[in-house]
């Protein structure tokens, strides 16, 4: 489907076109259309069709034929919003449970299914909705159809306790690695008790309170879904190359039967309301202490989101914004920001710091920085290029959200649930194109100007001398005396007119088009390939420059990365403000970042904005500044992150794994640096490096845009004269890893609820049709997938993981063999055992007959997911250029893919998957864990980083 981009001012002009119905003429029994929404020429739009069946399902239906998909999405209007007292989490455990099973369908056979089919899936739930999503081959449909409404009429019969305990088992561990073992974790949780009062649909977390988890019931769970999961509570939305009115028979016959639940009301916009500052705060297991103020201000789709949202912009988004200017710039805080955050019911306006250490403040001077820059709000006032980089931001990220059937499906989903109306896109760029600097200074002195706020502090475990002011609020805590039991809600039945049990099956494969490319070289020597795509008025650009970290020494760790931060930086004719501000006008961006082989510019563009786009990627690539004082302010953050992240044990384990692989080599460094080599590096090395290794001869660029390679090719072209040269060659030694194999390496974090785990080998290097790609068919089974062994058994079966996954990763140079998860720190052992049992398994007997058949269906029906979007065809176009090879190579794999044997796959099992080969990294608290880990007989090595 293609998308046309006007100005701002002529979609204002244009107005928004509602949506107007039309009468349906050969629709199925018990479907009735609501509204049409054609195509707009002349505006940036979503089409759709909506429908309505008897039971209340709203069905909205978006034809888009420019790829062989369809995403099936139903949003249920139920949040942690509609929780109880004391029932906290609900919404988001009742997500994990709509994956276990229903009637027809086997426990974790959704996962299966969807996998089988080459697709991918997920739920997600926040406090307004909770989503369920499918993006698969269009031939899939009527599956998923199948699967969505079971579990929407036919799921509570098929709970079981031990479902139950299981998966509220995986919700604890997600909270232990998304919250309690997280650095800030917990800081959102008690803002919430503080902000809104006792009883708020807001007052307690998404993910829930631990006591409220461990109060769950079985009983309670199915009232819950008695009550909010009803068809006339749900939006299905059904997107990709399909035509409404040949699948709308489909959904009658899979949703019709399932009976509506309790009528719905909406509830009433609640934000919060403050009578004076709130004063709360925490310690944490983290390096830099945070300070938070956060006002109320209105809700979701309020005419004052707007001017709210242009607001925080101008103080905390960017290099060009009051905070960074005056607190991130003269290194008075490593970080500060601030933003609007709306939600169905109330939106809260922030302002965050984390002070840098060498400024000597305390969080009550950080606060009143913060208020300072509030003040200085009403004397600086709203400038012109305020709102207009504003503007072209939500312009080009409305342009860009189109760029995949997923991402229509959601807008109308959202849109749907929250507003009644689809396609909301010209309404709230015109939103947006209607502010004014009044508007702003208006809602400035409503709701944040001398406006009471909450005032968070996090401090480090110790040094709670650093808070901004002493506590004076206590959220009330809940008391289960206090539990009111609600009226028992009877059970729903579906009537059943097929036989459900029976798998729909799926008709032929569609036709998988490769991306058509082109090829060039530029005079410079730099290999161009690109490819059209006409869905959105936008062109994507990747070019990878062999200047990586890997061609750092060990003692110049660093200098790659810091060079590439630095090209983000200020250039001979731009400052860092006028270089973000050009960009921002024009809605585009440009990245430069460094990883272990390259150095990787990304450029995302509208395409009408292409020409003085490239003008600026020109100027920051031929014309850096090399800044001292940009190169002093970049080397003191990167020293409080590595700090930072000596507090997360993720880190902490991936770096252990880099140390035990690669030893003293580069590739055994972050790529960030170390303390000792930041400490010891200067801008002479950066500028050395940028001279060495900073030139085009050799480098690779893919670009996927609505332009033709005649209207291309002279604008890449505009750079080649200026910039010249070739770097020398790579010089890398990669000696054989000195370690003890079968060996347990144990690194301390203290206060950690988890442990992490990495079980690690050195393995064959990255190729396309050779033993890596079939080394990662054979792990796909093991633990490539949700439905894998590892994962099955670590966390649907016992429990122990949010998630557990192994595969093969590396480059052209070397690669590795890892299979990790954070597991409860209680059952740090069991899950070493469990891991090691079923690498032994696998190793020793390889997979079955049956999992090789699944494997193949899976593997080859996902290609047709894999050329969808412009990033995915970047993606895809890089390998060509990396390993020099035609889009002919994807015959060659799926010719292994069809004909490699079970022997074969289970030969590289066994040759790679032996766990007397590998060794077992584990982070988490050393003195607890060493006692049981010593049950398991192998050699203990305590190891520091």
């Amino acid at each position: 489907m293609k998308y046309s981009a006007l100005s701002l001012a002529l979609l204002v002009a244009l107005g928004v076109a509602g949506c107007s119905s039309q009468q349906a003429t050969t629709l199925p029994a018990g479907v009735k259309l609501v509204a049409v929404n054609p195509q707009q020429d002349d505006r940036i739009s979503l089409p759709y069709k909506k429908y309505q069946l008897e039971n209340g399902l709203t069905v909205i239906i978006h034809e888009d034929h420019s790829d062989p998909l369809v995403h099936v999405d139903v949003t249920y209007h139920v949040g942690s919003a509609r929780e109880e007292l004391g029932k906290s989490g609900f919404a988001h455990f009742f997500e994990h449970m709509m994956f276990q099973g229903s009637d027809n369908v086997g426990a974790e056979m959704h996962f299966k299914y969807v996998t089988e089919a080459g697709g991918t899936l997920n739920g997600t739930t926040n406090s307004d909705r909770t989503n369920y999503f499918q993006t698969v081959p269009v031939n899939q449909l009527e599956k998923m159809l199948w699967l969505e409404s079971d579990r929407m009429g036919y799921f509570l019969d098929s709970v079981t306790q031990e479902k139950f305990d299981i998966q509220l088992s995986t919700v604890k561990n997600e909270r232990g690695q998304r919250v309690d073992n997280q650095p800030y974790g917990r800081y959102f949780e008690q803002l919430l008790g503080a902000l809104y009062p006792y009883g708020h649909p807001y007052s307690w977390p998404v993910i829930g309170h631990m006591d409220d988890l461990n109060r769950a019931t079985m009983p309670d769970l199915k009232q819950f879904f008695l009550r909010w999961y009803g068809p006339n509570n749900a939006t299905l939305t059904i997107g990709g190359a399909v035509k409404a009115e040949e699948i709308l028979p489909m959904v009658q016959k899979y949703f019709g039967t399932i009976p509506a639940g309790p009528a719905v009301e909406k509830m009433a916009k609640a934000p919060a309301k403050l009578d004076a500052d709130r004063y709360v705060s925490m310690e944490d297991n983290v390096h830099l202490p945070l300070l938070s103020m956060t006002f109320p201000t209105v809700y979701a789709g309020h005419p004052d989101e707007a001017p709210l949202d242009i607001l925080a912009d101008i103080l905390g988004n960017g290099n060009n914004s009051m905070l960074y200017q005056s607190l991130v710039r003269p290194q008075i805080a490593v970080n500060a920001s601030a933003g609007h955050r709306c939600m169905e019911l109330a939106c809260t306006f922030s302002l965050n710091a984390l002070p840098h250490p060498a400024a000597g403040k305390n969080l009550a001077d950080i606060e009143q920085l913060l208020r300072q820059n509030l003040q200085q709000v009403a004397e600086r006032g709203v400038k012109p290029e305020d709102l207009a980089r504003a503007k072209a931001r939500v312009e080009a990220r409305s342009i860009f959200g189109l760029q995949s059937v997923a991402g229509k499906v959601s807008q109308l989903a959202y849109n749907e649930i929250f507003f009644g109306e689809p396609d909301r896109i010209a309404a709230v760029l015109a939103s947006y194109q209607a502010v004014t600097a009044d508007d702003v200074m208006r809602v400035y002195r409503q709701y944040v100007q001398n406006s009471p706020a909450v005032i968070s502090s996090v401090v480090p475990r110790g040094k709670t001398a650093l808070i901004a002011a002493a506590d004076n609020f206590t959220a009330q805590k809940f008391d289960p005396a206090d539990s009111q039991a609600s009226e028992p809600l009877p059970m729903r039945y579906a009537a059943q007119t097929f036989d459900r049990k029976a798998v729909p099956q799926a008709g032929a494969n569609p036709a998988i088009l490769l991306p058509a490319t082109w090829t060039t070289k530029l005079s410079n020597g730099i290999q161009v390939l690109g490819a059209s795509s006409d869905e959105t008025p936008t062109t994507s650009i990747l070019l990878r420059i062999p200047a990586g970290s890997y061609r750092n020494s060990v003692e110049q760790t660093g200098v790659a990365a810091m060079m590439a931060s630095l090209l983000n930086e200020s250039t001979e004719n731009f400052s860092t403000e006028q270089m973000s501000m050009a960009l921002e006008l024009l809605g585009s961006s440009v990245s430069v970042s460094a990883s272990d082989n390259e150095l990787n510019v990304f450029v995302s563009s509208l395409s009408r904005n292409l020409p003085k786009t490239l003008e600026l990627v020109q100027e920051k690539l031929l014309r850096p500044a090399f800044k001292e004082e940009d190169f002093n302010r970049l080397k003191q953050q990167r020293l409080q992150s590595l700090a930072q992240a000596q507090k997360n044990a993720g880190f902490l384990a991936d770096q252990a794994v880099r140390t035990l692989m690669f030893g003293d080599s580069i590739a055994g460094q972050p790529g960030i640096g170390t303390e000792q080599s930041l400490q010891a590096m200067t801008l002479e090395q950066v500028r050395a490096f940028y001279q060495a290794y900073v030139k085009p001869e050799g480098a690779q660029l893919v670009t996927v845009s609505d332009l033709s390679q005649q209207q291309l090719e002279p604008l890449l072209a505009g750079m080649a004269p200026q910039w010249q040269g070739k770097a020398p060659q790579q010089q890398l030694d990669l000696p054989a890893p000195q370690i003890q194999q079968g060996a347990i390496y144990l690194v301390h974090k203290d206060q950690s609820p988890q442990s992490e785990i990495r079980i690690v080998r050195r393995a064959m290097p990255r190729d396309l049709t050779g033993d890596f790609y079939r080394a990662g068919l054979m792990n796909f089974t093991l633990g490539g997938n949700f439905n894998s062994r590892i994962n099955l058994n670590l966390r649907e079966d016992k429990g122990y993981t949010y998630g557990a996954r192994s595969g093969f990763g590396g480059d052209q140079l070397v690669g590795l063999f890892t299979a990790s998860a954070a597991v409860r720190a209680d059952v740090t052992r069991e899950s070493i055992e469990e891991f090691l049992k079923e690498l032994n398994n696998y190793q020793q007997n390889g997979m079955t007959a049956a999992e090789l058949s699944f494997m193949r269906s899976a593997v080859n029906q996902s290609e047709a997911l894999r050329y969808e979007t412009p990033n995915a065809k970047l993606g895809f176009m890089a390998q060509l250029l990396e390993f020099n090879v035609g889009p002919e190579f994807t015959r060659e794999r799926n010719q292994i893919l069809q004909q490699a044997s079970l022997e074969q796959l289970n030969a590289l099992a066994s040759q790679y998957l032996s766990p007397s080969e590998m060794v077992i990294v584990v982070v988490g608290e050393a003195d607890k864990l060493k006692p049981e880990l010593e049950k398991l007989q192998l050699p203990i090595i305590e190891m520091k980083l």
